[in-house]
C-alpha cells in the first residue's frame, strides 16, 4: 500500500519549479540536469560548434533562470526555457559584435570549401560544411531552422519561442531553404 502512495507522488514540472523558488538546492540540480542538454545543443548549433561560447550561453541561461525563476505558466515551461536561450545567443551574438567586424564573425559563402565527387566527402566535412552555411544565415533565418530541425519543434512552438506569427516562422524557414540550397547547390545529390 505505501509503495502505491509514493508512485502518486511524483513531482510535476510545477512543483520541481515552486521548489527551485524556495531555493530548494536538488530541485535546482534536477531542473539543471533535466534542461541542460537542450540549451547547450541550441547554443552549440547557434554559434557553429563554438563550445566555449556554447559553454558560457548555457551557464548564463541558468545563471538567469535559477536567480530569478520567473516561469509564469502561460507557455510551456520548456518553450519559456527556448526564448530564454535564444534571447541570449542572440545577446552574445550583439557583445560579439561590439568587439569583432561583421567580416571576422560571418563566414563569407565563397569560402566555403568545395569539394569534388572524386575526393569522396565524409561525413563530418559534410556536416561541418552544412553547419557553416548555417551558422553564416541571420540569426532570425538560422533560428527558426535551427529550432525546427535541431529541437523538432513545431511551427506553433517556433511562433512561441520567437514571439513571431506562425507565418513569418514559415516565411522564415522557407527564406532559410532557400538561402541553403543556393549555398549547398553544389552538393546536391551527396547529403
Amino acid at each position: 500500500m505505501e509503495r502505491l502512495a509514493l508512485m502518486t507522488e511524483i513531482p510535476t514540472k510545477s512543483d520541481l519549479l515552486a521548489a527551485c523558488r524556495s531555493g530548494d538546492r536538488e530541485a535546482m540540480h534536477e531542473l539543471y540536469v533535466e534542461n541542460q542538454r537542450r540549451v547547450f545543443s541550441i547554443a552549440l548549433n547557434f554559434f557553429d560548434g563554438n563550445r566555449d561560447k556554447a559553454e558560457d550561453v548555457t551557464q548564463q541561461v541558468f545563471v538567469k533562470l535559477l536567480k530569478n525563476i520567473g516561469f509564469g505558466g502561460r507557455s510551456e515551461f520548456s518553450t519559456w526555457l527556448y526564448r530564454l536561450t535564444v534571447n541570449q545567443c542572440i545577446d552574445e551574438t550583439r557583445k560579439t559584435r561590439r568587439l569583432i567586424s561583421f567580416g571576422d564573425w560571418f563566414t563569407p559563402a565563397e569560402s566555403v570549401v568545395r569539394m569534388s565527387l572524386n575526393e569522396g566527402i565524409d561525413s563530418h566535412q559534410l556536416s561541418n560544411e552544412v553547419r557553416a552555411v548555417i551558422a553564416s544565415l541571420k540569426p532570425k533565418y538560422r533560428m527558426p531552422i535551427l529550432l525546427r530541425y535541431l529541437e523538432e519543434l513545431s511551427y506553433e512552438q517556433i511562433a512561441s519561442v520567437l514571439e513571431i506569427s506562425i507565418g513569418t516562422v514559415s516565411s522564415r524557414i522557407n527564406r532559410g531553404h532557400k538561402m541553403l540550397a543556393s549555398k549547398l547547390g553544389h552538393l546536391r545529390g551527396q547529403i
